[in-house]
């Protein structure tokens, strides 16, 4: 296995909307991040990465960009961000910066020019069709509309668009979208940034033709067609070129998301050689809560399930490398997901269970701001409080159908602005975010749930994050040590070996809420008790509802 910084650090990623802001406009911004550097580098954190902060109309909260080489208005200046990057590398930290090209905002150049009309040099940036039998080009869904496809009046043309109607994709098979593309990329390694993480990077290659998907149309009467927008062969051949163009001869990295992406599949994008990406996001695991009628459709998750589900990826990867997190700015609170977050007992020991569990195996660990002090879903009063386009939509179409009740139920569980509400630094004013109202409400949890709290409580969740990150760091055998599961048909336990040379480990993990009995024989039994988040336990006794326990063994 070769060595890489970025699989030796633990990623911490900002949300910069939501993170501190220093100006009291209610926003987050780029100088507020550098005024939490030091709590980071305190933390033990070794890259950060960044959510987008280009210049963008905000449709979907910067994922849909203006400009990929000038700062957002309300998050600073190009010159706040040569500062922030330069006080991170003095830090000792790395950063990556998101990166979004499938699809640009429809208020960037390209597109404005590109809808002028069918002569016009842009048009091709982007992917035009007539329409057909007087509708759509084909019956693709979008992720946020019922419909991929925008009709233009003007040209009485039809733009696809995967995401927000002010999404349209980028036409990769043009070679001058990736001209561009590959020379804005090159222009940011070339300010200094460490890397990227690729926005839904496995869409960029559609299949010829277009075709109509073949899946159950939705109540709309639309298909999510992934599989002819997703994981195509020509999605290999852009990333290849995109690695020799811009990454070869640099000490950078690049972790894809890839929606869609299987345990068989993705080994394709990892090669040993290098020649795709470093590591990917899948997102098996963030739907082990989905029906059979998708993300909002909520059923419960079972502890079977979620340990299938990592197992199978530490095996799928073993030649490669994982990328491990419970969350992100598109999910729900961990704690409140798959912890206990209705009882502060066992919201903290749940939570430190968890981070026990994701951050010692074998992968890069992505914390999400927040996590480590165990933040929760927020319990917002009505769709009014909402900033999310996801949610919005789903919720207007739910309701037309008459089902909002249904609806609002799905997105206090699942909605992404769960994860998007203000960091709460301490118990003052809005959460010690900003001097004045944020931009979407505060967590009413914060004067309890809040960092100035937690640093100054030892048993604290983040004090554990903290001390679990050092354990990590300090130890090859947890980094790139062997992984292999045992105790494997237990209904409660997930219990994990992870081994270098002589150095052995073994994780114990109780995922519910009720005792989980434990019988070890030697040598595990024999270990010693490195970590736990309960004091004073055995090694070999039973597990009380969400303990867990890290042990060296020999």
């Amino acid at each position: 296995m070769t060595n890489a910084w970025w699989k030796e650090c633990v990623f911490y990623q900002i949300y910069p909307r939501s993170f501190m802001d220093s100006n009291g406009d209610g926003i987050g911004d780029l100088n507020g991040i550098i005024s939490k550097l030091d709590y980071l580098k305190w933390l033990g954190i070794g890259a950060i990465w960044l959510n987008p902060v280009y210049d963008s109309p905000n449709d979907d909260m910067g994922y849909d960009i203006r400009d990929y080489e000038k700062i957002m208005t309300e998050f600073g200046t190009m010159m706040d961000f040569e500062r922030l990057l330069a006080a991170v590398h003095q830090r000792g930290m790395r950063l990556i910066m998101d990166l979004v090209v499938n699809h640009s905002s429809d208020e960037h150049a390209w597109f404005v020019e590109s809808r002028k009309g069918k002569d016009n040099p842009y048009r091709d940036y982007y992917i035009w069709r007539p329409g057909k039998n007087g509708g759509e080009p084909n019956n693709w869904a979008s992720f946020f509309t019922p419909s991929a496809w925008k009709y233009d009046p003007a040209s009485d043309e039809w733009y696809l668009h995967l995401f927000s109607e002010k999404q349209p994709d980028l036409n990769w098979e043009n070679p001058q979208v990736r001209e561009e593309v590959f020379g804005m990329i090159n222009r940011w390694f070339d300010r200094g940034i460490d890397g990227f993480r690729m926005d839904v990077i496995n869409l960029i290659g559609k299949k010829p033709g277009l075709p109509d998907g073949g899946k159950a149309p939705n109540a709309s009467g639309y298909v999510m067609a992934d599989e002819h927008f997703a994981n195509q062969p020509k999605t290999h051949v852009y990333l290849q070129e995109m690695r020799k163009r811009c990454f070869d001869g640099r000490d950078v990295m690049c972790v894809g998301e890839t929606p869609f992406v299987t345990q068989e599949i993705a080994p394709d994008y990892l090669t040993p050689e290098g020649t795709e990406l470093d590591m990917l996001f899948q997102f098996e695991l963030m739907d082990i809560d989905s029906g059979a009628y998708g993300k909002w459709d909520i059923v419960p998750w079972r502890p079977e399930k979620l340990k299938s589900i990592l197992s199978g990826w530490q095996d799928a990867l073993r030649d490669s490398w994982n990328s491990l997190f419970w969350a992100n700015h598109d999910q729900p609170r961990p704690v409140s997901r798959f912890g206990c977050d209705d009882n502060e007992e066992l919201r903290v020991r749940s939570a430190k269970m968890l981070a026990t569990l994701m951050l010692l195996l074998r992968g890069t660990p992505f914390i999400y701001q927040g996590e480590e002090i165990g933040m929760t879903n927020t319990p917002f009063s009505d769709p009014s409080e909402l900033r999310d386009i996801e949610s919005l939509r789903f919720y207007e179409i739910a309701a037309g159908r008459g089902e909002a009740a249904q609806a609002w139920h799905s997105i206090l569980a699942k909605g992404r602005d769960n994860a998007r509400t203000p960091m709460q630094w301490d118990d003052s004013a809005n959460a010690g975010f900003s001097a004045s109202a944020p931009w979407i409400r505060v967590n009413p949890n914060y004067p309890t749930i809040n960092v100035q709290a937690a640093q100054a409580d030892p048993n604290s969740i983040l004090n554990y994050y903290r001390a679990l990150i050092a354990l990590r760091n300090s130890h090859p055998s947890l980094i790139y040590g062997d992984y292999a599961e045992i105790l494997n048909d237990h209904p409660q336990l997930y219990a994990y070996m992870r081994g270098l040379n002589d150095v052995k480990w073994l994780i114990l993990i109780n995922l519910t809420g009720e005792q989980a009995s434990l019988e070890l024989s030697a040598p595990f039994a024999e270990g010693q008790i490195m970590l736990s988040n309960l004091d004073g336990r055995l090694v070999n006794e039973d597990l009380l509802p969400y303990e867990a326990r890290v042990v060296r063994i020999g």
